[in-house]
């Protein structure tokens, strides 16, 4: 994977390009893909983004949403954009299984494939340009880089700094985890000189629910949510059964993973959902407990540091056991 600042001289030349994201994607999956694809059309570049999914809808009011490409609802739509693509930029994921149904067309495209990603371990070997830089906050922050880097700072618009914005508060928990440096913070402050309205990005992510969410969360943190005192750990197990009662749709369980955290004392929060195909697992940590070890070795999964998720074809039940016993095994690290 060569490094991605070699591209800058090839930006001048209009290309077919496809910008794609990981499955179900959250705001710095969608904000950074829609940043980077208003940046790159301005340069002349014919456009298209893909989603491997659907997305909630707190996420389509960013500009240029409308125009997103769903893969399982318009397959053969998007199977021809791909097969057109000259360049393929990979966003906020690093290996092509996180692309769910789209992963194997990706192996096969032929085009030139560019990595923007924050997540450990990337799959070099897939791509020809990229960067993966784990100590940046979000793949928004490493959008913005990418934009300034490459001598066109002057193209962020309002569209384009709503979208990163977005991002950025979405995987820095609003400017509360670790990973918010004072670049972050330098970049934002650049974002408003650019005409960000903060609070109105901030109203669209978080101020765009229905009531059944809210019900939904109260009923979960009340009958879902186990607390492990004695290995700081807590645990919120959602059946099906909840999904269907409180019509939770996509990006309903946004965040409910941290909840357990702001208890006195815990260190690991893990979230599972019982899913058709599988049971779908979300971890979040404090301190020095690392997630991303403790998903790929129990869940296979992966991520950050103090952010990560996972995976299991075994049953709720199967898979709530395992996580018990896994704490367990983890008892000292977890003091």
């Amino acid at each position: 994977m060569k490094p991605i600042q070699e591209i800058y001289p090839l930006l001048s030349t209009p290309r077919r390009i496809v910008i794609t994201m990981h499955q179900k994607p959250d705001p710095d999956a969608m904000g950074s893909s829609l940043a980077l694809a208003g940046f790159l059309s301005q340069l002349g570049h014919n456009i298209a983004v893909i989603s491997p999914t659907n997305w909630p809808d707190f996420l389509k009011w960013m500009p240029g949403c409308r125009n997103v490409v769903d893969f399982e609802a318009a397959k053969e739509k998007a199977l021809s954009i791909l097969d057109s693509a000259e360049w393929l930029f990979c966003l906020d994921f690093n290996a092509m299984h996180r692309t769910k149904h789209m992963a194997q067309k990706l192996k096969e495209l032929q085009c030139v494939k560019v990595l923007i990603d924050h997540h450990e371990q990337p799959e070099t070997a897939s791509f020809d340009y990229g960067i993966s830089l784990t100590s940046k906050s979000s793949t928004s922050e490493m959008v913005y880089d990418f934009i300034v880097g490459s001598g066109k700072a002057e193209l962020i618009n309002q569209d384009i700094a709503s979208c990163l914005y977005a991002g950025i508060i979405g995987d820095t928990g609003s400017f509360r985890f670790p990973a918010t440096s004072s670049d972050v913070h330098r970049m934002v402050a650049e974002l408003k000189n650019k005409g960000l309205q903060h609070s109105i990005v901030h109203e669209n992510l978080y101020d765009n629910f229905l009531e059944d969410r809210l019900r939904f969360l109260g009923h979960v943190l009340l009958y879902r949510m186990e607390v492990f005192y004695e290995y700081n750990a807590a645990l919120i197990a959602i059946p099906k059964s909840d999904l269907l009662k409180f019509n939770v749709r996509t990006g309903d369980t946004e965040g409910l993973v941290n909840y357990p955290l702001s208890i006195q004392g815990i260190k690991l929060a893990g979230l599972v959902i019982d899913r058709d195909e599988e049971r779908k697992w979300s971890f979040r940590s404090k301190g020095d407990f690392d997630v991303n070890t403790f998903a790929r070795t129990y869940f296979n999964g992966g991520g950050h540091f103090n952010a990560s998720g996972g995976r299991s074809a075994d049953s709720l039940q199967k898979t709530v056991q395992a996580f018990k016993n896994a704490i367990k095994e983890n008892a000292t690290q977890l003091q």
